[in-house]
C-alpha cells in the first residue's frame, strides 16, 4: 500500500518541499505559510491597532510606576513622581492608534542634575526594566562633531540596536540615558579661534535626535566598517533622558537665589532657604547659564533633580531595596552555604565612612568589599557555617584594607 503524501492545506505544497509542516485537526500548514501570514497581521497592526511596536506594551499607571521604583530607589520622592508621569505620558503617547486627529502629543525628554551617586542611572535601569523596553546608557564625554576623532552622535542609536538584539521596532520604542551631559556644555561665551567639537558642536548635534527624526544608524559603530549598510531609525518615539552632575551650577543657583546679598538688600526669604540642597531650587535658566545652549534645554522639557544622600538614606540603601548590598552578600555566602549577618552597629560605621569620605552610595559598595574581602577568601571550603560581621570586625578590616588609602588620599 502506497504511502500518503502530505501536503499543505493552504498552499498545496508537498510536505517533501517544505521545512517544517504542522498538523492540525483536519489541515496542515508549512513554515513558509506561516510566515507569510505573520507578515500580513503584523501589517495590519500596523495600519489599524496602536503605533508601530507598541502592540505588547503594557502601560503601567504613575503611581504603579512609582511604586516599582520604591522597592529599587530609596528617597528622590520629587524625581520619582516627575519621572512617573513622564515616562506614563510618553508611553500613552506610543499607545495612540495610528490614526489620529490634528492635535499631536510631543515627547517628554527627560534632564535629571544631581551629584554623583545620587542614583541616575540607577532610576533609568529601573524604568527600563519595569517596561521590558530596551536601554542604551550611554556617556555624552566621548562624542564629537561629525569628523573628529571621538563617537558620532549617531553612535547613541548603535548601542540601543544593539540592546534591542537589532530589532529596529523594538528600537524605536527604548530609551536612551545620556549620562555626563554637563561636560558638553558651552566652554564659554566667548568666540574662540578653536572649535569646540565636543561641547557646543556636540548639542547642536543632538538636537534632531532628540525632537524625532529619521537616522542612518551604522549598526556596527561608524568609522571601523565603513562598508557597512546603514540602518534606518526613526527617533521621536524613543525616550530621552539626560543626566549630569553639573559640578559648580550650586553657585549658580545661589547667586540667582541673592544668597550672596549682604546689608538690609538681603533678601526676606533667605532663611527658607535650604543651604544643604540648593539644587531643589533649579530652574532651566540655571542649566542655559551653566552652558547648555537654549534649543537643546527645550528638547528636554522635564527637569528634575537628585537629592543628596543624607545618613538615613544611606543606611536605607544598605538593607531596604530589592537589591540592597547586604541581601547580594547574604545571597554570595549562601551559596557556600555560609549564613551572612551583620550588627546595627557594623551597618551604621559604615554609613559614616560614606559621609565623612563622601563617597555616596557607590561607596557603600567599596566599604562593604574591604571588609568582607577576607572572609569571602577565607570560608569557602572551610567547616565554617556562620559569619557575624560586628563594629569591630568591620573597623580592624577597613582599616587594613581601605581607610589607610583614603587617608593618605585626603
Amino acid at each position: 500500500m502506497a504511502k500518503e503524501v502530505l501536503d499543505c492545506s493552504f498552499c498545496g505544497r508537498k510536505k517533501p518541499e517544505t521545512n517544517l509542516l504542522i498538523a492540525g485537526i483536519n489541515a496542515h500548514i508549512c513554515d513558509k505559510c506561516i510566515e507569510q501570514a505573520h507578515g500580513i497581521v503584523l501589517e495590519e497592526l500596523k495600519s489599524h491597532g496602536p503605533a508601530k511596536g507598541a502592540a505588547d506594551l503594557i502601560l503601567k499607571r504613575p503611581k504603579e510606576i512609582r511604586s516599582f521604583l520604591d522597592q529599587y530607589v530609596i528617597g528622590q520622592d520629587q524625581t520619582k513622581k516627575v519621572m512617573s508621569v513622564a515616562v506614563y505620558n510618553h508611553y500613552k503617547r506610543l499607545m495612540q492608534p495610528a490614526q489620529t486627529d490634528e492635535v499631536e502629543i510631543e515627547k517628554s525628554n527627560i534632564v535629571m542634575v544631581g551629584q554623583t551617586g545620587t542614583g541616575k542611572t540607577l532610576v533609568a535601569k529601573t524604568i527600563a526594566r519595569m517596561l521590558d523596553v530596551p536601554l542604551a546608557i550611554v556617556d555624552a564625554t566621548v562624542l564629537t562633531e561629525a569628523g573628529y576623532v571621538g563617537e558620532d552622535v549617531e553612535s547613541i542609536l548603535t548601542r540601543l540596536l544593539q540592546a534591542a538584539d537589532y530589532d529596529v521596532a523594538k528600537a524605536e520604542r527604548g530609551i536612551v540615558f545620556i549620562d555626563e551631559i554637563d561636560k558638553i556644555a558651552r566652554k564659554s561665551d566667548n568666540p574662540s579661534i578653536t572649535r569646540d567639537v565636543s561641547g557646543e558642536g556636540v548639542q547642536q548635534a543632538l538636537l534632531k535626535l532628540l525632537e524625532g527624526t529619521v537616522v542612518n544608524v551604522p549598526p556596527k559603530g561608524g568609522r571601523k566598517h565603513p562598508d557597512q549598510k546603514f540602518v534606518e531609525v526613526n527617533t521621536k518615539d524613543i525616550l530621552f533622558i539626560a543626566g549630569g552632575a553639573f559640578d559648580g551650577i550650586e553657585r549658580i543657583i545661589s547667586k540667582r537665589l541673592n544668597r550672596q546679598a549682604v546689608g538690609y538688600s538681603t533678601s526676606k526669604n533667605s532663611d527658607s532657604i535650604d543651604k544643604d540642597n540648593l539644587l531643589q531650587y533649579i530652574i532651566p535658566k540655571d542649566i542655559k547659564d551653566f552652558g547648555l545652549i537654549p534649543e537643546i534645554i527645550g528638547r528636554l522639557p522635564v527637569l528634575t533633580h537628585m537629592d543628596p544622600l543624607d545618613k538615613e538614606t544611606l543606611r536605607a540603601i544598605l538593607t531596604e531595596p530589592k537589591n540592597a548590598l547586604i541581601k547580594q552578600y547574604q545571597k554570595l555566602f549562601a551559596m557556600d552555604e555560609v549564613d551572612f549577618t551583620i550588627t546595627e552597629e557594623a551597618l551604621d560605621y559604615i554609613v559614616e565612612k560614606a559621609l565623612e569620605y563622601k563617597l555616596g552610595a557607590r561607596g557603600l559598595r567599596s566599604l562593604c568589599e574591604a571588609i568582607l574581602t577576607d572572609a569571602m577568601y577565607d570560608l569557602p571550603g572551610t567547616d565554617e557555617k556562620i559569619l557575624t560581621i560586628d563594629q569591630e570586625y568591620a573597623k580592624d578590616s577597613l582599616g587594613k584594607n581601605l581607610l589607610k588609602r583614603l587617608e593618605i588620599a585626603s
